[in-house]
């Protein structure tokens, strides 16, 4: 019980500090729980990360999910959803209900703060995952291919490929590899497989019966990269039947931009909208359940197969090409909309200085970073 208060709180203060994307997320929960928390090392968490990429789903989500299981099993799951999405959640309903969208001031501050957190984690990552010459020419491949021809598609086959590069040509180094990683909890077979079955059902389900709410379930399970790639999915699945107008629609994916926590938050918008709190509610769940089950599913079959030789030099290539995408995403979109002049340069430089010279906790960065913003944006 104590470990999942510890969850609990941990995630809490996240839900209501994390803002800026997917990427910000990562880089939040790195210095969280690796670098301040210590709960695993850099190269089990790039793990978890690699994991998330390869799903469909949303990507930070499942990453704080697998986080609070490797703390304290099941109930750490539940309690790091509930604790990281609840403060997004609300504010999603609460602007449903026709409350004004937050202030753009300590928003944009917010942002600049990411820049701060996403390049503190990708300085990190790539001290120890992309140190050598074959590591870190994946890492800037990746980079420059995703910043190229950016798509989901694009993200997908750089993971393969870095796969596939590390099983090749890294497998001298595998050893270091197993040592510094001790890998995260393991998953039971019942829980693992079961997901992956229940999964399928509801899937299946979902397709057959039809309606507003199953397709949420829908939804998440087939968006890969989550986030803003949920937009054109949603939109097909609500807009196009006449559930929601399309104004309402836009009007709730820009609020999902100022709001802490992930993104899939604005399913709980459309939910609320069409169906108010109890519709907020369903939606949810609906759609965060198919990532938790595939994240379940995808940590069990990799607990079994990552002590493999074999696998282990395609896991550091995976890790150096997640440290390429992350360096990509720290440009865009995190330093694009992040950086807008020489005020969000300046906040965004202090945080960075609070992270990583002065050891300052996330939350206090952003919260900082909030009311520079609010003062002088």
């Amino acid at each position: 019980m104590t470990r999942i208060l510890e969850v609990l709180r941990s995630f809490g203060l996240l839900g209501v500090t994390a803002f800026g994307g997917p990427t910000a997320h990562l880089g939040y929960f790195r210095e969280e729980f690796v670098v301040r928390r210590k709960w695993l090392s850099d190269t089990d968490y790039s793990e978890v990360v690699a994991i998330s990429q390869l799903l469909p789903g949303p990507g930070s989500s499942q990453v704080g999910l697998a986080l609070g299981y490797h703390r304290a099993g099941f109930g750490g799951l539940l309690a790091a959803w509930f604790a990281f999405t609840l403060p997004a959640a609300v504010l999603m309903t609460a602007f449903a209900m026709l409350i004004d969208a937050p202030d753009a001031g300590w928003t944009q501050g917010l942002l600049a703060a990411a820049v701060a957190v996403v390049f503190h984690a990708v300085s990190g990552m790539a001290r120890s995952m992309a140190a050598t010459a074959i590591t870190a020419t994946i890492a800037v491949a990746a980079g420059i291919a995703v910043l190229a021809v950016p798509s989901t598609v694009t993200h997908l086959l750089i993971i393969v490929v870095a796969g596939v590069l590390g099983a090749l040509l890294l497998r001298s180094d595998t050893n270091g590899a197993a040592e510094q990683a001790t890998g995260t909890r393991p998953v039971p077979a019942w829980a693992g497989v079961g997901s992956l079955v229940l999964l399928a059902v509801g899937l299946v389900a979902a397709v057959v019966v039809g309606g507003f709410y199953p397709a949420f379930f829908q939804a998440g399970s087939v968006v890969f990269g989550g986030g803003h790639v949920v937009l054109p999915v949603l939109e097909q699945l609500v807009v196009v039947p006449g559930w929601i107008n399309q104004t309402d629609f836009l009007a709730g994916y820009s609020a999902a931009q100022a709001v802490p926590g992930p993104m899939f938050s604005f399913g709980t918008y459309l939910g609320a909208v069409h169906g108010g709190v109890l519709g907020a509610v369903i939606a949810t769940v609906l759609i965060f359940l198919p990532g938790a089950l595939l994240m379940l599913g995808g940590l069990y079959f990799w607990g079994k197969w990552r002590t493999q030789p074999t696998l282990q030099a395609a896991v550091r290539g995976i890790n150096a090409g997640v440290v390429g995408l992350l360096a990509a995403a720290l440009y865009d979109p995190v330093f694009t909309h992040g950086i807008t002049g020489v005020p969000t340069l300046a906040i965004a430089a202090v945080c960075w200085l609070g992270l990583a010279k002065w050891k300052t906790p996330p939350w206090a960065v952003a919260v900082g970073a909030a009311l520079a913003g609010w003062v002088l944006l």
